[in-house]
């Protein structure tokens, strides 16, 4: 009589085993015909999240993809900036000084943004290399420090143009 009660309770034991390893999956995805979100599956699923979150991941590379083509604004450029020219910005660019001593050009008393820093750099100040320097409205920029011989090296992003002083 033991031997009956230790074989039952084994396949009591193996059938409710297959049973909860099996549930989940047939609830996962056994029926294709039921849409994640719908009347039919009210309950926001695993499957529905990861189908959202794949829906505004391909959104978003599709969109970053097309902004450094169309728009130019995306991609990081390395700039050389020759002695006697101004590497000026558009609104929204971001320059790093990589090479060389600058300055700031600004045609009014207002200046760039070293967000390295925290600070506001002015007109014929110098810009720190290496700093993350943002042009929250274009036609400010920078150019060689005076008494400078070699040009600068500048990281843009951004649109930008190289203008004789």
């Amino acid at each position: 009589m033991n031997g009956f009660k230790l074989t039952l309770s084994v396949v009591v034991v193996g059938v409710a085993l297959w049973v909860g390893l099996k549930l989940p999956t047939m609830a996962e995805g056994d029926n294709p015909s039921v849409t994640p979100g719908s009347i039919n599956d009210p309950v926001v699923t695993k499957s529905y999240i990861d189908q959202q979150v794949a829906g505004l991941v391909k959104a978003e590379i599709a969109k970053q993809a097309g902004g450094q083509s169309d728009q130019g604004g995306q991609k990081v450029e390395v700039v050389t900036v020759p002695v006697g020219k101004f590497l000026i910005a558009a609104d929204g660019a971001e320059f790093i000084v990589r090479a060389g001593k600058a300055v700031v050009y600004s045609a009014d008393s207002n200046g760039i943004s070293d967000l390295t820093d925290g600070v506001d750099i002015t007109n014929g100040k110098p810009v720190p290399s290496n700093h993350l320097i943002l042009f929250p409205r274009g036609g400010r920029g920078v150019t060689p420090a005076p008494g400078q011989t070699t040009g600068l090296t500048v990281m843009v992003r951004g649109k930008y143009e190289l203008l004789v002083k």
